[in-house]
């Protein structure tokens, strides 16, 4: 952090002294008022709920400027990172820093190919669940449960053992995803196959069976590492702050993504493409394209309780660079699968039209947001709704592992422990 010249006052109208506070300047974005030292020298809390105003932490993994509509993973922007990079090579980046060289490139993929299989009784684990478990509950114990199978790489204050499961995470997390879903669908389990990409070997292991070969789509394979590029990092949101949390009581790192793939699990959060194609599908039931205009009409009554999912974005106050990039894939792999005139891909046409048009969410900057495209995406390609949260959290790992890291590493670090306003009884004796 760099100090800046300037400091903060802050005064009083009851006559107390003012304070003054220390100003910091980040690389780019908003300085930060220090107000670490304000309970001790004032006796008093600052109130902020949902952390509107707050900085947790310093951070120099992702930067978003929800004005411009820019997204920054380790000062390269996401669209070329989306174009030009494929996902392993962004873990790279997130962990380390810096894009890999050639060198560095062949090694680490092949590290994490290397290592996708997981302990055989993982499966006999996942035979606990019933087998209409959700997803995400079925994934929340699995990677919890790492730690007992993986337990020498727990210590959370080791370097090394920070290293190594990080790797395990990354690379088995595809082949746990896989696993929860044949799992539901009764079906057996494809082991890894590591010549295939990071991203084919995922889809091997969701849509293989071992009766015939299969044979990777490469329009689906790289749209399916493009949602996991788009999704890898994105800030200190929920999910994020929750493995940060949890990490700084000095838990092991597969409980501390096991805190955030349940985070995730919010529809307010990863689960708000799921939401989408359920609002989608309720618009289908009720006479489809022929009711959108009839839907939206509702959406502006702020007394009707109809919400529109997959639009706008509390970081966001422009267009998600992310849901632009989403909009190309989306556009391709429906044009791959001859699926342009679906029904449900013909009504989500005609809502984004609609949103992008109407002055109403024009001025509101309702913009289409990466899970209005990514829900399309994935069920086009055949991944089941009640599995798009878990697919989000694969891509996730990566961003949890790189931020649990960095705060570890940080020797300003401490226990997270939030502040409140008593709003309850004062001390009572009981009579």
């Amino acid at each position: 952090m760099k100090l800046a010249d300037n400091k903060a006052t802050l005064s009083f109208s009851n006559g107390s002294p003012s304070v003054e506070l220390p100003v910091y300047h980040g690389n780019i974005g908003p300085d930060v008022i220090d107000i670490r030292k304000l309970y001790g020298q004032t006796g008093m809390f600052t109130y902020d709920p949902g952390f509107l105003s707050t900085a947790s932490c310093q951070s120099a993994i992702t930067y978003i400027d929800g004005d411009k509509g820019e997204l920054l993973y380790r000062g390269y922007p996401i669209e070329q990172l989306a174009t030009k990079c494929d996902y392993l090579d962004t873990c790279y980046l997130l962990l380390k820093g810096e894009l890999p060289s050639a060198g560095q490139r062949a090694d680490f993929h092949k590290l994490v190919l290397d290592h996708t299989m997981v302990n055989e009784q993982m499966q006999f684990f996942l035979r606990g669940f019933r087998r209409d478990a959700h997803p995400m509950a079925v994934l929340t114990g699995l990677v919890g449960a790492m730690s007992a199978f993986y337990h020498d790489s727990t210590d959370i204050n080791n370097p090394e053992h920070r290293d190594v499961a990080a790797i395990r995470l990354i690379a088995k997390m595809p082949t746990l995803v896989a696993m929860a879903y044949k799992y539901g669908k009764g079906e057996p389990y494809m082991y890894p196959q590591n010549n295939l990409s990071y991203a084919g070997n995922f889809l091997r292991m969701m849509f293989g069976t071992p009766c015939e070969e299969y044979k990777v789509n490469p329009v689906i394979e790289r749209a399916m590492d493009r949602i996991f590029i788009l999704h890898a990092d994105h800030e200190q949101n929920a999910s994020t702050s929750t493995v940060r949390l949890c990490g700084s009581s000095g838990t092991n790192p597969f409980a501390a993504i096991s805190a955030g793939v349940a985070c995730l699990w919010g529809p307010a959060h990863g689960g708000a493409n799921e939401a989408c194609l359920n609002m989608l599908e309720d618009i289908q039931r009720q006479g489809g394209v022929s009711k959108v205009g009839e839907f939206m009409e509702k959406v502006k009554d702020k007394n009707s309780g109809v919400k529109l999912m997959g639009f706008g974005h509390r970081v966001y106050k422009n267009y998600d660079p992310r849901a632009k990039l989403m909009q190309e894939t989306c556009n391709e792999v429906l044009a791959e699968l001859g699926l342009e005139n679906d029904p449900l891909f013909k009504l989500a046409k005609e809502l984004e039209k609609i949103a992008l048009e109407d002055d109403y969410f024009v001025q509101r900057k309702l913009y289409p947001n990466v899970d209005f495209y990514s829900g399309i995406v994935q069920r086009a390609i055949g991944i089941p709704v009640n599995l798009f949260t878990g697919i989000f959290a694969l891509a996730r790992t990566v961003g949890w592992i790189a931020q649990l890291n960095e705060m570890i590493s940080d020797p300003e670090y401490k226990i997270g422990r939030p502040r409140q306003l008593f709003t309850g009884s004062p001390r009572r004796d009981v009579a």
